[in-house]
């Protein structure tokens, strides 16, 4: 779904993903439930739209929509950062997570719709 700021109409969404350090599978049971929790609270403080998230034994799956304003790497840096330190401070087991992630744009557009669109465009002015 599109939407607006005062100045810009978007449609972003990232898939992220990021594993716990040294890969341990023990995001699972009453830990993935509390990580759930916390992911969907950050994004309504930072504005973030969690469309869909799934918390594996050994990694995180997010997919969040965001504001033009908000770069990828910023939001890796909240869900990681935020995240780490609220389970950290709330509960007796840790989370640690790597410093690598992945990220990924989707939209409603294909890199080679985007690609016939400016081709198109061209000709278009004269």
């Amino acid at each position: 779904m599109v939407k607006s700021t005062r100045h810009a109409k978007y449609e972003l969404y990232y898939h992220i993903v990021f594993v716990p350090k040294y890969r341990r599978s023990h995001l699972t049971g009453k830990t993935k439930e509390r990580l759930e929790t916390i992911f969907a609270e950050i994004c309504e403080d930072k504005g973030l739209e969690l469309a869909e998230s799934e918390v594996m034994p050994d990694h995180v799956h997010l997919f969040i929509g965001s504001p033009p304003k908000n770069a990828p790497s910023l939001i890796v840096n909240w869900v990681k950062g935020i995240s780490a330190r609220k389970y950290n401070q709330r509960y007796d087991d840790r989370v640690k997570w790597t410093r690598s992630y992945y990220v990924g744009t989707a939209g409603s557009a294909s890199k080679g719709a985007v690609e016939q669109y400016i081709a198109e465009q061209e000709g278009g002015d004269e």
